[in-house]
C-alpha cells in the first residue's frame, strides 16, 4: 500500500487529525487486486477439480515440512499463535477503538471498525462452506475448518488497520507497512509450521485480510470525504 508523504493542509477540519490515505485511489486499486487474489482462491477450492490439485500440492507441502521442527522457531510459533487468538485480538480491538473514541479521531476508528465488520462474518461463513479437514497432525488444538485461517485473516487485518491508524501518512509509515505486511506472513507461515493449517489456507486468509484492511480504510476516507468531514490531500485535487 504506497502512501505520499505530503500531508494535508488544515488538518484538524472537523476532529479529522489527517487524511489516513493520502491517496485513496491507489488503495482501493489494491484492495480490489487483493480481493480478487482471495476470490480466485476461494473459486479454486470450490471447483472439484483444482481444489484436488491443491489438496495434493497441501499435503506435499505438509509431509515435507511439517517433520522439521526447531525448539526456539516452535516457540515463536506458539507466541504468534496466541497473537492470532481471540484472546489478545479482540481485547486489542477494544483497546483501540476506546482510544480513537477517546480521541474523537473518527475517520481512523472507521477505518479500524470497517475491516473487522468485513472480516470476522467472512471467517465462519467460509469455513463452515468449504469445511475443509485439517492437517492430519498439529502442535495446537484446532477446531471448525481449515479454510480459511483466521488467523492469518486476523494478522493481516489487525497489523495492516494498525498501521494505517496510529502512523500518519509518509516514510515511516512506507516502512511499517512493511513490517505489517511480515508480520502477517509471518503469521500465516506459522499456521503451516505449527500444522494447523494448510498452505493455502493461509495464503488466502492472508489475501483477504489484507484486502479488508486497505479495502475498509479506501471506504471510510471515500465515505467521510463525501459527507464533508475530511480535507482533500493536495495530491488528490482534480
Amino acid at each position: 500500500m504506497m502512501t505520499n508523504p505530503v500531508e494535508p493542509a488544515n488538518s484538524e477540519h472537523h476532529g479529522i487529525e489527517h487524511l489516513i490515505l493520502d491517496d485513496h485511489r491507489w488503495a482501493e486499486r489494491i484492495a480490489i487486486l487483493l480481493w480478487a487474489i482471495a476470490g480466485l482462491s476461494f473459486v479454486a477450492m470450490a471447483v472439484p477439480a483444482t481444489r484436488d490439485v491443491l489438496d495434493s500440492f497441501d499435503t506435499w507441502f505438509y509431509e515435507l515440512t511439517y517433520p522439521i521442527k526447531w525448539g526456539p522457531l516452535t516457540a515463536v510459533s506458539h507466541a504468534l499463535a496466541f497473537l492470532g487468538s481471540a484472546w489478545f485480538v479482540w481485547p486489542l480491538r477494544l483497546v483501540v477503538s476506546v482510544i480513537l473514541y477517546g480521541k474523537k479521531r473518527w475517520l481512523a476508528l472507521a477505518a479500524w471498525i470497517i475491516p473487522i465488520l468485513l472480516s470476522e462474518p467472512l471467517i465462519g461463513t467460509l469455513k463452515a462452506a468449504y469445511d475443509r479437514p485439517r492437517p492430519p497432525e498439529s502442535l495446537v488444538e484446532v477446531a471448525s475448518g481449515a479454510f480459511p485461517s483466521g488467523h492469518a485473516v486476523a494478522g493481516a487485518v489487525v497489523a495492516i488497520s494498525l498501521v494505517i491508524v496510529l502512523v500518519p501518512a509518509g516514510a515511516t509509515r512506507r516502512n511499517l507497512e512493511m513490517v505489517a505486511a511480515d508480520f502477517a506472513i509471518l503469521m500465516a507461515g506459522s499456521r503451516v509450521y505449527l500444522g494447523a493449517h494448510w498452505l493455502t489456507d493461509v495464503f488466502g486468509g492472508v489475501a483477504l485480510g489484507a484486502a479488508c484492511a486497505i479495502g475498509g480504510a479506501a471506504i471510510a476516507q471515500r465515505w467521510f470525504r463525501y459527507r464533508g468531514l475530511g480535507d482533500r490531500s493536495p495530491t488528490e485535487v482534480t
